[in-house]
C-alpha cells in the first residue's frame, strides 16, 4: 500500500508475489553489558512451499551461538495498520516484544518493553533512512531504522536462566525485499562513554537498472541531533579499507549532513574492530542460507569534524563505542577496490 511508504516498521509483504523476505532486528544489551542478544523475527516466501517459512533467529553475542527457530508460514500474522506481528506464540512491536519459544535446544519466555525510542526522522520527501530511494519500486533490499537508541525494561528466561535487561539499551532496524546485497558492511553501537550517542552505518552494492552502484547510509545521534552521511545527500567516501581485524572508513558530508548546521561540510572517520561472531542466516533467491557472521562484541571508534571550506573548525565528537554490532559479508573487494569505485563514483 502507498501509505506504508511512510511507515517503514510495518509489514510490507502483503500482496507481493515471488521471492520475498522481511525481518526485524532487535539488539539488546543488559545494563552491566554481560548479556547481549540479537532477536530477529521474520518471514521468507518462495515459489517452493518447502522453502517458505517464518522464523525467529536468536544470536547470543557473548557465546556467538545462533539458534534458528523455524515456523510454518501460517504461524505468521501481521497487522494491516501498525507494526504488530505474531510468530507462533511470540509477539513483536515497536514498544517491545513477548517471547514464548520452545524450540530445539532453546526455551525462551519473557517480555521486554522499550521507552524513549529515537527513530530515524520521516518526512514526505524522505520517508526514512533510505530517503528518496524508498520511492523506487524495484530495489533489491529496503531498509528501515525504528530506533537508534532506547531504554529496556523487563527480563527473559532462557533455558531456566533469568536475564534482567532492565535499564539496558536497545536498537531496532529492519530489512525487506528479495535478497540481501551481494557485498556489504554494517556496523552499529549505542554504548559510548557519554549517554545519548549512537551510530549506525552500512555500505553495500546496490543493483540499479543493468548496473550497480555503491550506496551507503550513516547516522550519528549526538545529544538529540542526527548527523546524516548518505549517498542521496551527496556525501562521498574518501576511503574504505577492510582487513581481517579492522574496517577503516572516512566519509565527507555536505551542509545537508546536519540541517541548519553551522559548517559548510563534515568529515567522519570510523574504525571498527572485529569481535567474536555468530553465523546468521540471510535471504537468498534459493532460500534462507547461513552466510553472515555477526559480532556483538565489536568496538567502533568515531571522530566527527566540522569543516569550513575544507579546513578543520571543530572536533564535534570523538569516542569509542563498545558492544558493537558488525557484519562483513560477500565479495568485499567490490566496495573497496579503488579502481572500481572511482568509476562508480564519477
Amino acid at each position: 500500500m502507498i501509505k506504508n511508504i511512510w511507515n517503514p516498521a510495518i509489514y510490507h509483504g502483503r500482496g507481493i508475489k515471488g521471492v520475498f523476505f522481511e525481518g526485524w532486528y532487535y539488539k539488546l544489551v543488559s545494563r552491566n553489558l554481560s548479556k547481549r542478544l540479537a532477536i530477529i523475527p521474520g518471514i521468507f516466501r518462495h515459489s517452493d512451499p518447502n522453502q517458505s517459512h517464518a522464523f525467529i533467529q536468536v544470536l547470543d553475542g557473548i557465546t556467538s551461538q545462533v539458534i534458528y527457530h523455524r515456523y510454518p508460514v501460517d504461524s505468521f500474522q501481521a497487522s494491516r495498520s501498525e507494526f504488530l506481528i505474531q510468530i507462533g506464540n511470540s509477539y513483536f512491536h515497536k514498544q517491545g516484544f513477548q517471547l514464548n519459544i520452545d524450540g530445539e535446544g532453546q526455551k525462551i519466555e519473557g517480555e521486554l518493553k522499550f521507552d524513549q525510542l529515537k527513530p530515524w526522522p520521516i518526512s514526505f520527501f524522505s520517508p526514512g533512512v533510505m530517503g528518496p530511494y524508498r520511492f523506487v519500486p524495484f530495489m533489491q533490499t529496503y531498509h528501515g531504522i525504528m530506533s537508534l537508541d532506547h531504554s529496556i525494561m523487563g527480563s527473559l528466561n532462557i533455558n531456566g536462566e533469568k536475564i534482567d535487561f532492565s535499564r539496558g539499551r536497545g536498537y531496532m532496524e529492519k530489512d525487506w525485499g528479495k535478497t540481501f546485497p551481494r557485498a556489504y558492511v554494517w556496523m552499529q553501537s549505542n554504548h559510548f562513554p557519554e549517554s545519548g550517542i549512537s551510530i549506525t552505518a552500512s555500505v553495500a552494492t546496490i543493483p540499479w537498472m543493468r548496473s550497480w552502484f555503491r550506496g551507503f547510509l550513516i547516522g550519528i545521534l549526538i545529544d538529540g541531533s542526527l548527523y546524516r552521511f548518505t549517498t542521496y545527500l551527496g556525501s562521498k567516501i574518501s576511503s574504505l579499507k577492510v582487513s581481517d581485524q579492522y574496517v577503516d572508513w572516512i566519509i565527507y558530508g555536505t551542509r545537508k549532513t546536519l540541517p541548519q548546521g553551522k559548517y559548510s561540510g563534515y568529515e567522519l572517520s570510523l574504525r571498527a574492530e572485529r569481535g567474536n561472531a555468530g553465523l546468521l542466516s540471510s535471504p537468498e533467491l534459493d532460500g534462507m542460507t547461513p552466510r553472515i557472521f555477526e559480532s556483538l562484541t565489536a568496538t567502533i571508534e568515531i571522530t566527527l569534524k566540522g569543516l569550513d571550506d575544507g579546513r578543520l573548525e571543530e572536533i564535534i565528537y570523538q569516542g569509542e563505542g563498545s558492544c558493537g554490532g558488525l557484519e562483513i559479508a560477500g565479495s568485499i573487494e567490490e566496495i573497496t577496490d579503488q579502481d572500481t569505485i572511482k568509476k562508480l563514483d564519477e
